[in-house]
C-alpha cells in the first residue's frame, strides 16, 4: 500500500479537536466537499474509517486520505 496521501491539497487541522472519531470524520468530509470531492467518494472515506479495527487505525485511515496538521 502507498503511503501517500490520497487527497494531499486537502487539509485539516484535527490537533485540539474533539477527538471523537466521528467529530473528526465530520471535519474530514467537510473539508473534502468544499474541495469538491464526490459525495460517492465521501462515503467511500467513512466506511473505510467506519471499517478500522480501532482509533488507531481509523487516525491512519484519515491520514491516507488527508493531509492532517
Amino acid at each position: 500500500m502507498s503511503n501517500e496521501v490520497k487527497y494531499p491539497e486537502i487539509t485539516v487541522e484535527l490537533i485540539g479537536q474533539n477527538g471523537n472519531i466521528f467529530n473528526l470524520i465530520g471535519i474530514c468530509t467537510k473539508a473534502m466537499r468544499r474541495a469538491k470531492v464526490s459525495m460517492e467518494e465521501c462515503n467511500r472515506f467513512v466506511d473505510e474509517v467506519t471499517s478500522a479495527k480501532n482509533y488507531n487505525e481509523a487516525l491512519a485511515v484519515i491520514m491516507r486520505w488527508v493531509d492532517v496538521e
